[in-house]
């Protein structure tokens, strides 16, 4: 089945996986040991993806694989955009708009140009501490984006 054809996840649903995914803390080398990992993870599956970490509005890592182009790396940016707006991963304000039937420009006058509300980009959130980041990939279907990333993170120690 297509990911476009599955059920999305409801915004409960979301906010639950979001809470799950808190980290201890997010140094550099973390953020690094995190992009290496879903880099890894991707060029095990083929997978034409750009991956991105960012922390406190400072890229720590990025990648390109086989298959990525320009494009990707800009929806990476604009999806990493909304997490920092909202702190909310790119998928949980898709659904927001979906159900409200609205786009982010109409709900919130962002230009779309510089903000995706669409699946692939996760908040990193520091206990204690709340959002500092986001992770994020792009180059599938909107939800397998999103699904790649919660894996990776779900990897991490706690």
């Amino acid at each position: 089945m297509s990911a476009d054809r599955e059920p999305w996840p409801t915004l409960d649903e979301l906010l639950r996986e979001e809470a799950e995914l808190e980290l201890a803390g997010l140094s550099e080398i973390d953020a690094y040991e995190l992009g290496q990992l879903a880099v890894a993870a991707a060029r095990e599956r083929g997978l034409p993806v750009s991956v991105g970490v960012w922390r406190a509005g400072r890229q720590l890592f990025h990648c390109g694989l086989p298959g990525s182009t320009a494009d990707n790396d800009g929806w990476l940016r604009r999806k990493g955009r909304v997490v920092m707006r909202f702190e909310h991963s790119s998928l949980y304000m898709a659904r927001l708009c979906r159900d409200k039937q609205v786009t982010l420009t109409e709900k919130f006058g962002l230009p779309a140009s510089r903000y995706a509300a669409a699946g692939g980009a996760v908040p990193l959130r520091v206990r204690g501490t709340g959002v500092v980041g986001w992770v994020g990939v792009s180059g599938l279907p909107q939800l397998d984006d999103h699904r790649f990333v919660v894996d990776i993170l779900r990897k991490l120690p706690r």
